[in-house]
This record gives structure tokens, sequence and C-alpha cells, in this order.
């Protein structure tokens, strides 16, 4: 059997997932799950299924009628029992609440993503006319707050390179490993840094999507589409060390030949994996920023903007459907830019003889 790729095996688990969940919810979801299987991703579709799980949870936990009822045997006529009132009690819940002896937090984004996917499963009942109440739309959504673009500033990111390289400020059992993996991990960081291509993007390349002849990635994009992006020198020199080095005497697992990055183990490196490898580094370099892959990501798309100014070009680099997003992320730069052109225009010369 061929090997799977990258996002074939990851829909695998996450429909496994999916199943999981669907297994603690009522009966009536699967006909809502069904109708998303054509236009969200398996990805999308798990999150949905455990922000439900947590929704019904909450009735259970929290409503008296609800209490001793079977979720998995709830009709769907419940779903017009719930008011306003209740989702943004449930809203109030999600701040802190305990389950299976584990506490869970959500801030405004994670309310906002819950309360998303508690819409979208009333609108789709709603729509079909099966339920004649829709209460999520008298609900307002949590504002998320702006925050400032954390990325590195030039001298952190030839500095973080050097430190991956060099491994000094490592710890002994660090550097232990830092000897088996330097070129791994300073090819995996200058991909990062020098293409802004997304976590998930990275750990999905496969060997014959490197196309030196072209100095092009061929990735699949968030949603599962296939997009060609383009290196330069830097990141081909770092490639190149690499995959006609390390890369070429590993001998990966079964299932995993074809990944480009692979780990100790032998298989194909995974997300945790190079956060953690991000995070080992940039701790390296500053205490103050949080850095993190996709921090590696807005680096890049900083960099991108302030040389060329092109906002358009930075959106399509970096994958985004909808150039407002890339605007509402780059805001800050173009504030800055707005400032510096105040100064650019001189109304009188000087007087030179004062």
């Amino acid at each position: 059997m061929a090997e799977l790729s990258y996002k074939q095996q990851t829909d695998l688990k996450n429909i496994q997932k999916i199943r999981e969940h669907l297994e603690q919810l009522p009966k009536f979801c699967m006909e809502y799950f069904r109708s998303l299987e054509i236009r969200k991703s398996t990805n999308t579709r798990k999150n949905y299924a455990y922000d439900l799980g947590v929704f019904f949870y909450f009735l259970q936990s929290s409503n008296p009628y609800f209490k001793d009822k079977d979720i998995r045997e709830l009709s769907m006529d419940v779903m017009d029992m719930i008011t306003a009132m209740d989702i943004e009690e449930y809203l109030s819940f999600l701040e802190c609440y305990t389950r299976d002896g584990r506490t869970y937090t959500n801030g405004d984004e994670g309310k906002a993503r819950k309360l998303s996917s508690l819409s979208s499963f009333y609108r789709y009942y709603y729509k079909k006319g099966l339920i004649k109440t829709d209460p999520t739309r008298m609900v307002d959504v949590p504002k998320i707050k702006q925050k400032n673009i954390i990325r590195l500033e030039p001298n952190e990111v030839a500095q973080l390179l050097d430190e991956a390289e060099s491994g000094e400020k490592l710890t002994a059992r660090q550097r232990a490993m830092h000897k088996q993996t330097h070129v791994r991990d300073v090819a995996l960081l200058t991909l990062l840094l020098g293409t802004g291509i997304r976590v998930s993007e990275c750990v999905g390349l496969n060997l014959d999507d490197v196309d030196f002849d072209n100095n092009a990635l061929r990735i699949i994009r968030k949603g599962g589409n296939e997009a060609l992006v383009y290196f330069g020198d830097e990141v081909e020199a770092a490639l190149r060390d690499y995959m006609e080095g390390q890369r070429k005497e590993m001998e990966p697992d079964a299932g995993h030949e074809n990944a480009l990055f692979i780990s100790l183990n032998n298989t194909r490196i995974t997300t945790r994996s190079v956060e953690r490898l991000v995070k080992k580094y940039s701790r390296l370099v500053t205490t103050v920023k949080k850095i993190t892959p996709h921090k590696l990501r807005s680096t890049f798309g900083t960099a991108l903007y302030q040389e060329t100014g092109d906002i358009y070009l930075v959106a399509d680099t970096l994958g985004h459907k909808d150039v407002n997003t890339t605007k509402k992320h780059y805001a800050a730069i173009d504030e800055s830019r707005r400032r510096m052109a105040a100064n650019v225009i001189k109304l009188r010369e000087e007087d030179s003889n004062e």
C-alpha cells in the first residue's frame, strides 16, 4: 500500500477523534456533522465536536433539567429550551471549570470560538426548520483585544540561527542531543524564518516537495489547497546541507520514508516537537518575548512588508485568503509608516542663514 501523505494521516487521526467526540453527543448531532464534511476541514470538524461536547457538559453539570439525563438520548426539541441567558451563563462557565479532575480556562478568544461553534450548530437546524429558535443570535460575541505582533528583530534572527548552529549555551544534556540534530534544526528554523510557512505546512513536507531547480516548495495550505512557496539562497543552502548530509543517512520507520524532517525516533517530526525546538533556542536569545513557530511566521511577514510595502504580496505569500486578515495583523507597521510620512513633505525651505 502506498505511503499516506501527512495530510491523509492527519485527516485519519482527526476523523477518529471526531467519532470519539460524537459518541458523547446527542445522536441527532450526526446529521449536522455529515453536513460539514463537504465544506469544513477535518481539523475544524474536530474542534466543533470538542466544543459541542463542552456545551453539553455545561448543560448536564449546571442545568437541573439535564442533570440526570443521558446526553446521547436527548431529542432535538431540547435545543428550543435553551435561552440567550443560558448561552451567556455558558460563556461565564467557560472562564473556569473542572472536568474529569482537570481545570480548564478560556479567555475571550476561547469563548468566541466556542460561541462560533455553537452558533454554526444552531444555524444549521434553524435553517432546516427543525428548531424554532436560535438563541446564539441574541448573544454578543466576546470582544477580542488586538494584540501587538511579537516578532524577532533582525539581530535576534541572526542570533537564533547562530545558537542553533553552535549549541554552546545549551545544557550538557541538550548538547548531547544537539550533536545529532543541529543540521536539521538549522534547516528547519531557516525554512520557517525564510518562507513564513505554518508549522503544520512545514512538518507535512516530503523530500519530493523540495524543488531546487526553481527554489520552490510544494505545500498543503490550511484547508487542503496545494501551493508553491519560493525560497532564497540562505534557505537553499540550509536545506541542501541537511538533505545531502544528515537526512540521506537516516533510515526512517515504515510510513515515514518520504518525510523531509525526521525526529530522533525515526518518524516524521511533529508540530509539538517543532514548538519545543523553537522554544529551546529562542530562550537563548530572548527571555522577554515568548517565541513560537507562529511568531517566526510573523517575523517573516513583518520583514517582507517592511521591505516591499506590498500588503497584497504579504497576504499571498503567507496564504491568507482575505487581505484584511493581513492588514489587521500588520496594522501597527502601517501606523509607523504613516507617522514617518508626516515628516517627508516639507512645506517651506529652511532658511540657511538663520
